[in-house]
């Protein structure tokens, strides 16, 4: 009786699919090694995305040290920015990234001096008369030529006379123009309103008037006055009339503003309010120019709830990185999905790496006892006989 063996190329090949497997393991492991940070990353950010709070800090958490503190703080400072400096300062404290002392005290005396009593008087004046603000105190100036209407008849004057001579006028500040005399003629209490949503309306025309408002949130915003503004109406109001008159511009608002229709211009700029006055003028302008509907910009009202003065350096820092995903949830989906395609080959390809090793060392054992049984039943028979 024979043991038969495993031909030789069977027991060959059989060695060459373990190895084929192990580097495909091998392979899988290490692709899964280099894809696994990324995918845990993306993971992160598709989980917070709805967050802005969370996902700036978890970028800040990436990206922000003492080098860039002292850099941005230093470039603030230059461009004579104590706000933006000062936000930098704010921002190191809360992440416990060190700020030396001495430019500490530099932004303090910058602080100090932008507070200054001549400093206040002019920034108020400046935001009164030119409606342009870009701090608290100018845009304190804003409000009350807004809330008095000055503000409001004043730029509708002007660009109501450009769309009654049939001239190109920025529709955008006619309309906001419009809709703040409406507001302010008292009807905004009963609509849900208030302040914050007056102050809203006047910072979106500031940043239209000073280039701060991004292409696509004019647009939107512009869309959105189509259906509250009766611009035939408004230029009926206006053609043949007086218009050095401010009673022109009020009852063109009154009769061309359908404010019943207003009520996602009023959320956009409740929400640009409540930026103002959570985080400053500075940053309601700020988010104005990086977002890009108002959605965005409800997602800088919920960073500046949570971040309060801090929300300038953040959006500085990271620009849109800070209110939305800067990959397209569809990619970073791939570095997950990639990733746990590796993983699953690397688990394959091992357990058949195993399995395929074990069946090998089984068969061998087989075949050892089989012999070691044959050899033992020819000893027996070998053996003299025994009664």
């Amino acid at each position: 009786m024979s043991i038969p063996e495993p031909p030789a190329g069977r027991r060959r090949a059989s060695l060459l699919r373990v190895k084929l497997l192990a580097l495909a393991a091998a392979a899988c492991g290490v692709a899964a090694v280099a894809l696994l940070p990324h995918a845990i990353e993306a993971g992160w950010l598709l989980a917070v995305q709805d967050d802005p709070a969370a996902l700036a800090d978890r970028k800040l958490a990436r990206s922000f040290n003492a080098d860039i503190a002292a850099k941005e703080i230093e470039a603030a400072l230059a461009a004579n920015d104590a706000e933006l400096a000062k936000s930098f300062v704010d921002l190191a404290h809360d992440r416990n990234v060190t700020v030396a002392p001495e430019l500490a005290s530099k932004v303090d005396a910058a602080v100090e001096k932008a507070n200054s009593a001549l400093s206040t008087a002019g920034n108020f004046t400046r935001g009164l008369i030119v409606g342009e603000p870009d701090d608290l105190v100018s845009l304190a100036g804003t409000a009350v030529g807004d809330l008095f209407v000055f503000g409001d008849i004043r730029d509708m004057i002007r660009e109501g006379s450009h769309l009654a001579a049939g001239q190109e006028a920025d529709h955008l500040i006619l309309g906001l123009s419009a809709v703040g005399i409406a507001v302010t003629a008292g009807t905004y209490a009963s609509l849900g309103t208030g302040a914050p949503a007056r102050m809203g309306l006047s910072l979106v025309k500031a940043a239209r008037k000073t280039g701060r408002i991004s292409s696509r949130m004019a647009g939107a915003v512009t869309r959105s006055l189509r259906s509250v503004v009766d611009w035939s109406a408004m230029r009926k109001a206006f053609a043949g009339a007086s218009l050095t008159e401010p009673a022109v511009a009020v009852r063109a608002a009154r009769e061309a503003v359908k404010l019943n229709k207003a009520d996602d211009l009023f959320r956009l700029s409740s929400n640009i309010g409540s930026v103002q006055g959570k985080a400053g003028t500075r940053a309601a302008l700020d988010g104005l120019r990086i977002s890009d509907s108002p959605r965005e910009m409800a997602r800088v009202a919920k960073l500046a709830e949570k971040e309060g003065g801090k929300t300038r350096a953040i959006l500085k820092l990271l620009g849109r990185g800070a209110i939305a995903l800067t990959v397209a949830a569809f990619d970073l989906s791939l570095w997950v999905l990639w990733a746990a395609l590796t993983i699953f080959g690397f688990i394959a390809s091992t357990k058949a790496a195993v399995e395929r090793v074990t069946w090998r060392a089984l068969q061998r054992g087989k075949v050892r006892r089989a012999k070691r049984e044959l050899a033992r039943q020819r000893r027996l028979a070998m053996a003299p006989s025994q009664v």
